[in-house]
């Protein structure tokens, strides 16, 4: 069974700068809940560099037929220029919470 509902990850270089974020997509309804993980460090390719940083990780539930939107929104608030925004189904979940995310999220 194909679930809309989906999970995002994004980072962030701030709690800060994620919770701007985050509260701006739970008050827009692009996301149902957003959580705030600080302290990940991340090592990656940027510009021919190997950067190593330390960020912060929201994890975003939401729905699949609003994920445009919401990376639209996401663009338009982050410091980044190019921000990680990646979508993750999710294959199984209790009904009585995917039902919340669908009933917390619209357009």
């Amino acid at each position: 069974m194909n679930k809309e509902e989906i999970i995002i990850f994004i980072t962030a270089p701030s709690e800060d700068e994620a919770a701007r974020i985050a509260r701006t997509l739970v008050e827009a309804r692009l996301a149902a809940c957003v959580n705030i993980i600080k302290n990940i460090r991340s090592i990656y390719a940027w510009q021919g560099n190997i950067e190593d940083d330390t960020e912060v990780l929201m994890i975003v539930k939401t729905r699949k037929s609003i994920f445009d939107a919401l990376s639209i929104k996401v663009r338009e608030l982050h410091s980044y220029d190019v921000p990680e925004i990646i979508a993750l189904p999710i294959t199984e979940g209790s009904e009585e919470y995917l039902n919340w995310i669908k009933q917390s999220t619209s357009l």
